[in-house]
């Protein structure tokens, strides 16, 4: 039997690997665009490579319907994951957060162990090949790249992700294809992404990082309230906890929704408890500059704009601020509103969200429902996942579940 796998990443390796340790008699050719494989997951963690998560659930997707990728996550679950990841020589690093790391702390390590393993197989890679169309006929499919077309395939996994990272050569091309077999997709968007606001202060307090509550407010109503680092930024603001929320602010963002999002500089303290805090600074120096006293706890590019904002003179004295003007500087703090504009897009994505509708797939063998012999995996699908090793979770456990039916 002869399969074709387009996308060399995280899913279409493993399903390369998975397939011909069951079949050795295969005969696997991986496409991709690249000259070499995984250039997504070098890129994981900051080349660090989140590898996965301890704990995968259908919580932590997003999706059309989340409770799809279910199956997959059971069947190969972390200890699945851990065992396959020893059978090619890789031993993980289990983070106090869940998060999954190469013991070696590096993602060139884990992609080297995949090409040797790809290698010891006799997976035949064909790089540097862009795929432009894919066709069946009397039940074979043939490839066709810009330079050649490679014929008599009886089976094509389709794991080419999509449109994140284009510096990577990330397309949507794979979705395209799909499409022609009969395939409908949602509409595809950056995912785990920086917010562009339209914060007028911005480039007044750019680098400056704080650990901080962002909520969400889409058209007025609170929507979600996400725990992390916010990093401000000359466009509006990134960091782990804007990363977060901009899952579910993107898509609101796309159909005109009006966006917000609402940052507590100080999640650890209630109001009153912030409000105290800065009384009794004030109240503790009151010939000090008021301005240059705030910046004893918060970053001093922030403590000026706080001022300006709420038409605070910033050369007053402590003493001569009064009950009102703190209650405002609190106010600030604590709820510092900021209009989502648009997103930093795909190129700064982690991710995208969207993609080839699930329900047009089965969740078993991830053999679409529209073409037999086609099978799609990974972010091609309607499947995006939390920050933190949720996506490459998935896009091994999708890949895998193709690994074992494939050949079938």
């Amino acid at each position: 039997m002869k399969i074709a796998i387009v996308g060399a990443g995280a899913a279409g390796i493993i399903a390369a690997i998975t397939a011909k340790r069951e079949n050795k008699n295969l005969d696997i050719d991986i496409f991709d665009v690249n000259n070499g494989i995984g250039k997504k997951i070098l890129a994981s963690g900051n080349g660090r490579c989140n590898i996965s998560n301890i704990d995968c659930r259908v919580e932590n997707y997003i999706g059309e319907n989340p409770s799809f990728c279910s199956y997959a996550l059971k069947q190969f679950d972390f200890k699945a994951f851990e065992k396959f990841c020893k059978s090619i020589g890789l031993l993980l690093d289990i983070k106090e957060d869940g998060k999954v790391y190469p013991l070696s702390n590096e993602a060139k390590s884990v992609v080297r162990l995949l090409e040797n393993t790809l290698e010891s197989l006799d997976v035949n890679l064909i790089l540097n090949e862009k795929v432009v169309d894919i066709e069946k006929l009397d039940e074979k499919f043939s490839i066709k790249t810009e330079e050649n077309e490679f014929k008599e395939y009886d089976k094509i996994l389709i794991s080419s992700g999509l449109g994140a990272a284009p510096q990577l050569k990330a397309t949507e091309d794979g979705m395209n294809i799909a499409c022609k077999f009969g395939h409908s997709f949602n509409m595809t968007y950056p995912s785990l992404v920086g917010l562009q606001t339209s914060f007028e202060y911005a480039s007044k307090v750019q680098g400056v990082k704080k650990e901080s509550q962002v909520s969400l407010f889409i058209d007025g109503q609170k929507e979600n309230e996400i725990f992390g680092d916010v990093l401000f930024t000359k466009y509006g603001v990134s960091g782990f906890a804007i990363l977060d929320i901009s899952q579910y602010a993107v898509y609101p963002l796309s159909l005109y929704q009006d966006v917000q999002i609402s940052i507590n500089l100080f999640p650890k303290q209630n109001r009153n408890e912030v409000l105290g805090m800065i009384e009794s600074l004030f109240k503790s120096l009151p010939n000090q500059n008021a301005c240059e006293l705030l910046t004893g706890i918060i970053s001093n590019k922030l403590a000026p704009v706080i001022f300006e904002m709420n038409n605070i003179d910033k050369d007053l004295k402590a003493k001569d601020i009064n009950a009102k003007q703190i209650r405002a500087i609190v106010n600030s703090l604590i709820n510092l509103r900021m209009k989502v504009t648009d997103t930093q897009g795909f190129k700064y994505a982690e991710a995208s969200g969207g993609g080839i509708r699930t329900d047009e797939v089965d969740s078993k063998t991830y053999e679409s429902k529209k073409c037999k012999g086609l099978y799609l995996a990974g972010e091609v699908l309607d499947i995006v996942g939390n920050r933190g090793g949720y996506n490459l979770q998935f896009a091994w456990a999708s890949g895998f579940l193709v690994g074992k039916n494939i050949f079938k």
